[in-house]
């Protein structure tokens, strides 16, 4: 009888120690355990995407003309300009790929000063709440970083400048979203998406399976979620 009670107690012992939560977890730890598999993702994401293909190749993130202006290339493929609307598309995709690389050390440093209470919220938050908080402290930033290198690459394209010409009268008629009414403002913002897109994947990623994390405490605190 005093074999089972003992046995009992250390069962219970056993199971309290195991019985940890996030809150058990000093803030610090989980502050450091959040930036180490955000700092995880955003690499990951700039690695996938900023490289021949990134974008072209990946159907989720690929950029295509858009809305009104994608029926306008339709049609002009039909009437013959096939190549040089491909040659636009081409120079888009790569013009992402090109400025991409950029976000690395920008999405860095967001993530290294984030706070505790940032911290905080985002571990209690919904699924990707880490990258909304990357995209509301880094997005102007990284747009001001991209668009110069986005331009360069798109100049170079003589269909370009027809659809900025297209896409300005257009945006006044509040046909294009004005932020569409020019080539490199479009693929500024699409390559925007496709990054923060790319790394929201990759935390849904570390949140379902911990395992995947690259740290030990970027691990243990999503283990504890």
């Amino acid at each position: 009888m005093l074999r089972l009670t003992s046995l009992a107690a250390g069962l219970l012992l056993s199971a309290s120690a195991m019985a940890f939560s996030l809150s058990d977890l000093s803030q610090q730890d989980a502050s450091g355990g959040l930036k180490d598999a955000l700092i995880q993702g955003a690499q990951v994401a700039v690695q996938q995407l900023g490289k021949p293909g990134g974008f072209s190749n990946n159907p989720d993130v690929r950029i295509e003309l858009p809305g009104n202006l994608g029926k306008a290339a339709r049609s002009l493929k039909m009437m013959g300009m096939g190549a040089q609307v491909e040659q636009l598309e081409t120079s888009m995709n790569k013009a992402a790929e090109a400025a991409v690389p950029q976000a690395k050390e920008l999405l860095i440093d967001a993530v290294r000063q984030m706070t505790v209470a940032d911290a905080k919220a985002i571990l209690s938050g919904p699924e990707d709440s880490a990258t909304r908080y990357l995209s509301q402290t880094s997005r102007e930033q990284l747009r001001a970083r991209f668009l110069p290198i986005v331009k360069q690459a798109t100049d170079q394209v003589g269909l370009a400048q027809q659809y900025n010409t297209f896409a300005s009268q257009a945006a006044s008629f509040g046909v294009v979203d004005a932020r569409n009414s020019t080539v490199e403002g479009y693929v500024t913002e699409q390559a925007l998406d496709g990054l923060f897109q790319m790394i929201a994947q990759q935390e849904a990623s570390i949140r379902q399976n911990p395992a995947a994390a690259a740290t030990s405490l970027a691990k243990k605190v999503f283990g504890l979620l």
